[in-house]
């Protein structure tokens, strides 16, 4: 496997370091991963205790062995995301103003694309599985063979903003009539014959939208999104800072809303004067969303698709 390069590493240490300076400061890495970002703000903040969360066990465990030598400073769960509240609650945190950072790094991590078990990647044959949580019973394989072909084209339509959704939706039909799907390779090149040759020439991968669309239904991932970034938001105090990083256009404009709404007032129109506690909830740290140069995009491939967005809380959630 490839050695782990956390994306925009510099620019995160940077946009949380003003909140992480304190004595007891604690940040919530949502999605830890294999422990770069993780690994590099527990060492440029000696007192920081960190609490990280991942669905993927095995992520978990190598993390574990990264961050072993911050200590007690770490606490790591086997969670998804959107259980931040009780992550919190039951490491003895409020679940309203008691962290000084979020982190989320979302998507698929480097450790699951690398590994051709786990049938993200549609550049290999591999078994349809797609689950970033291996305890998790939905399947890829599941997906493609039981949906009903409406189901299926909503889902390449809305998770993979796929053109030719209806058309591939009934040819995955017709074709597990005949057997059912188990690889990938059998899917990419229905897939290939699926959409038309023109499309192929022009935008990209023909494969690349139906796994998006197929990883974000295995993994429930915008419900899981939408969920978890109110949490998040409410979890920071005043002065703390949420910091996430997107790599697909659905994500992002989540992201984007979330931020958006917390950082305008509350007042009335027509209100000549803030009415208390009703003023921005959050300020904006980017102008709008951040990409990767060109540099870290060829010695970081993954930074390619990336989209940061970041903010501080100026003013107390409601408890």
């Amino acid at each position: 496997m490839a050695a782990h390069v956390p994306v925009l590493l510099e620019r995160v240490l940077a946009l949380f370091s003003p909140a992480l300076s304190g004595d007891s400061a604690v940040l919530v890495d949502a999605t830890v991963g294999l422990g770069g970002h993780a690994d590099a703000l527990l060492s440029a903040h000696p007192a920081l205790t960190l609490v990280g969360l991942d669905r993927d066990p095995e992520a978990l465990a190598r993390s574990g062995e990264r961050l072993a030598r911050h200590g007690d400073r770490v606490h790591l769960v086997h969670a998804v995301y959107d259980e931040m509240p009780e992550v919190l609650t039951r490491l003895g945190y409020r679940t309203t103003g008691s962290v000084d950072g979020v982190l989320m790094d979302l998507g698929v991590s480097s450790m699951q694309l690398d590994e051709t078990a786990r049938g993200f990647a549609y550049s290999q044959d591999a078994p349809l599985d797609m689950r970033m949580d291996p305890t998790a019973e939905l399947t890829a394989a599941e997906v493609l063979n039981t949906y009903p072909a409406a189901d299926l084209a909503r889902i390449l339509r809305d998770y993979g903003e796929e053109r030719f959704a209806r058309r591939i939706a009934d040819a995955i039909v017709r074709a597990r009539a005949r057997e059912p799907f188990a690889s990938s390779g059998r899917l990419v090149e229905l897939l290939y014959d699926a959409v038309p040759a023109a499309s192929r020439r022009t935008g990209g991968h023909p494969a690349k939208r139906t796994f998006q669309a197929l990883r974000i239904e295995v993994n429930g991932e915008l419900e899981v999104l939408r969920r978890a970034l109110p949490a998040a938001l409410d979890a920071l105090r005043v002065g703390g800072r949420i910091v996430v990083e997107a790599y697909q256009s659905l994500e992002d404009r989540l992201v984007k809303r979330a931020l958006a709404e917390l950082a305008k007032s509350r007042t009335p129109p027509g209100v000549p004067v803030e009415l208390p506690g009703h003023g921005p909830q959050l300020r904006l740290l980017t102008r709008g969303a951040e990409l990767a140069d060109e540099q870290e995009k060829e010695h970081n491939p993954r930074a390619a698709s990336v989209r940061l967005r970041a903010a501080e809380r100026i003013l107390e959630a409601a408890a």
